[in-house]
C-alpha cells in the first residue's frame, strides 16, 4: 500500500488497469508518451479507487487523448475496450482530445479509418485541429470535470448530425406508414402460413 508507484491513489486489488497505468507513469520519461490498450470500464468505473484515480490523473494533466475503438478489435477478445494516451508534457496542455471510432472499418481492412484518426491525433497536436461533432472533440480540465471525469468519448463528440434527404416531413411519413402497414400485411399472412405448417405436423400455437 505503499508503494511509491500509487502516486495518483492506490488501486483496487480487483482490478489492475490503474495499477499497470501507475507502474507506466511512475517509469516514463518527463517527455515520454504511452498508448495503453484498456477495457472501456476503465473510462468510466468508480469500482474502489478507480474514479479517484482516474481524476487525479486528468487534474495533473496526464490524458492527451483518448479514443473509443469498434468492437471486435481482436479475434479472441469480444469486449469493448479504449485507447489511452498519456504525457507528460502535453503540446496542448489544458486539453485532451476524444475519438469516437466505434462505428468505423469492418474485419477485413482498417486502414484507412486508422489514418483518419492517426491524422486527427497529429492535428490536435499541432493545434490545428478542426473537430467534427459525432467523431472528434477538445475537452479542458474543467469540462472533463463536469462530466464526473467519466472519460467515455461519446459524452463529448455529441452524435453525427444527419443530412436532409430533402424529402418532406409529410411526405415522408406517408410513405414510411405506408411501408409499415404493407410490412405489418405480410407479417400477418407468414404468421398464419407457420400456424397451418405447424398444424400439419400436429402442434397448435396458442
Amino acid at each position: 500500500r505503499d508503494d511509491p508507484r500509487w502516486q495518483y491513489g492506490i488501486p483496487p486489488e480487483g482490478n489492475a488497469n490503474f495499477a499497470w497505468m501507475q507502474h507506466m507513469l511512475y517509469h516514463l520519461a518527463d517527455n515520454g508518451r504511452i498508448g495503453l490498450v484498456l477495457a472501456n470500464g476503465s473510462l468510466s468505473s468508480q469500482q474502489g479507487t478507480e474514479g479517484d484515480i482516474r481524476r487525479n490523473i486528468v487534474n495533473a494533466d496526464l490524458v492527451e487523448g483518448i479514443i473509443a475503438m469498434p468492437s471486435q478489435l481482436f479475434y479472441n477478445v469480444q469486449i469493448p475496450c479504449c485507447l489511452w494516451f498519456l504525457t507528460k508534457k502535453k503540446t496542448q496542455p489544458g486539453k485532451t482530445l476524444f475519438i469516437d471510432a466505434r462505428n468505423m472499418g469492418y474485419m477485413k481492412d482498417r486502414g484507412n479509418d486508422i489514418a483518419r484518426i492517426a491524422e486527427t491525433f497529429e492535428q490536435f497536436r499541432a493545434g490545428t485541429l478542426e473537430t467534427e461533432k459525432g467523431f472528434s472533440a477538445i475537452a479542458t480540465i474543467e469540462d472533463i470535470e463536469k462530466q464526473d471525469f467519466i472519460l467515455t468519448p461519446g459524452r463529448y463528440v455529441g452524435i453525427a448530425e444527419v443530412e436532409d434527404d430533402g424529402e418532406p416531413f409529410q411526405e415522408k411519413m406517408e410513405r414510411l406508414t405506408s411501408e409499415l402497414s404493407d410490412l405489418f400485411a405480410q407479417s400477418h399472412e407468414l404468421e398464419e402460413e407457420i400456424r397451418k405448417q405447424l398444424a400439419s405436423i400436429g402442434f397448435t400455437v396458442k
